[in-house]
This record gives structure tokens, C-alpha cells and sequence, in this order.
């Protein structure tokens, strides 16, 4: 097995200083989520990791797109009869977390998933391509299939279904919303004396920030 021991990096884009933040997460994430975009580097900038916690008692991770944040939170899309959607609705507890090597940057967020209203979901599934809409019907997400020509037979059978028709969102596809009750930003520093920054919620919408040693 190949050692990686010797792995290393040095860490000297930028840093994080308490002198440079904002009190409020949200603005800084908006300022990072920016800054990476215009360093480059990254295919997809809005690209995370999702950490639910099992209807089996374990955690997993699984790597989606977020589709937008805003001062409420962050909102990404999925089939909720899947197995994070199942997850999410058994304990709405989850972990957000984004890595952007370019620039050497992680942000990471726990909060409380809600489903996005209706109006919310129906709006963003309208946006979408027809492909999209039709792989979001075709897809039992998370059910064992037989193989892969099921999945394609099915999107024929959609396809011939809903030609020159409007496709209608299903109800168990829709939006979560992660409401942030904790958001820690990390900024990788030479000799791994990174920096970490970590805002906590409090009463009356507050943000607690303080420092964490690396």
C-alpha cells in the first residue's frame, strides 16, 4: 500500500483575522463563496458535502449542489423519500461542509434542515431543464434497481408521457432549507497554524465568534 505519509503542502494564500470579519457568517460565507469563484480553480464552487446522521445510527456524507444561501440559510434539492431525505425527516441535525483547495478554504456549518415550502421548490423544479425534471421522476433515489436499463426505460416512458407538456414537480421532490446554528470558516496558514474562526448562534440571532486552535 502506498504510503502518504510524505505528503505535504505549504499553506500561504491568505489568512483570517477577527480585524477583517464581519459579525454575521452569512456575509462572510458570501464574501468567500465570491473570492473562490473569481481565484478559479474549482469546477463547481457551490459543491458540498451533506453529513446526516442514519435511520441505522451511522453518518454519511454524500457531496450535492447547493442552490442557494441567503440570510435564513442554505438550500440545496433532492427526492425526500431518499435515504437523506428519510434521514433528514428521523433527525434534522446536519453538517455542511465546503472545500475549496484553490484557495485553500473550508467552511463548515451545522444547523436544522426544514423542508422549503412548496411555492419554493415548485419554483426552482420549474427552472429546471426537462432532462432534470424527468430524472427527478424516473429515479426511485436510494431503492435498489435491477439494473441500469431500468432507469433508462423509465425516462423513455416520461419522455413519451410528458412530450409537448408541462412536467409537474413530484411531491416527494423538493427543497431543504439548513438553517445554520454554527458556521466555522477555516483558512489554511504555513506550518499547518491554520486559521479557524467559528461563529456560534445565540439568542436574539447573535453570532458568538471566537478562535480555535488548529
Amino acid at each position: 500500500m502506498k504510503d502518504l505519509g510524505n505528503y505535504r503542502k505549504s499553506y500561504d494564500k491568505s489568512e483570517l483575522l477577527e480585524t477583517n470579519i464581519p459579525e454575521d457568517p452569512i456575509n462572510l460565507f458570501n464574501k468567500w463563496f465570491h473570492e473562490t469563484e473569481d481565484f478559479g480553480g474549482v469546477d463547481e464552487v457551490n459543491a458540498m458535502t451533506v453529513s446526516t446522521i442514519g435511520l441505522d445510527g451511522f453518518p454519511k456524507s454524500r457531496v450535492v449542489l447547493l442552490k442557494k444561501f441567503n440570510e435564513e440559510g442554505f438550500i440545496f434539492y433532492t427526492n425526500y423519500d431518499s435515504e437523506k431525505g428519510k434521514a433528514i425527516a428521523s433527525n434534522p441535525h446536519v453538517c455542511l461542509s465546503f472545500f475549496w483547495p484553490s484557495i485553500e478554504r473550508q467552511v463548515i456549518i451545522k444547523g436544522i434542515a426544514e423542508k422549503t415550502p412548496a411555492t419554493v421548490s415548485d419554483n426552482y423544479f420549474d427552472s429546471r431543464p426537462d432532462g432534470s425534471k424527468l430524472g427527478a421522476m424516473a429515479s426511485p433515489q436510494s431503492q435498489i434497481i435491477p439494473d441500469r436499463d431500468f432507469l433508462e426505460n423509465r425516462l423513455k416512458e416520461l419522455e413519451n408521457q410528458y412530450e409537448g407538456k408541462e412536467i409537474p414537480r413530484p411531491d416527494n421532490w423538493g427543497g431543504f432549507l439548513i438553517k445554520p446554528q454554527e458556521v466555522e470558516f477555516w483558512q489554511g496558514r504555513p506550518n499547518r497554524l491554520h486559521d479557524r474562526i467559528r461563529y456560534q448562534l445565540q439568542d436574539g440571532f447573535l453570532w458568538k465568534i471566537d478562535r480555535i486552535s488548529p
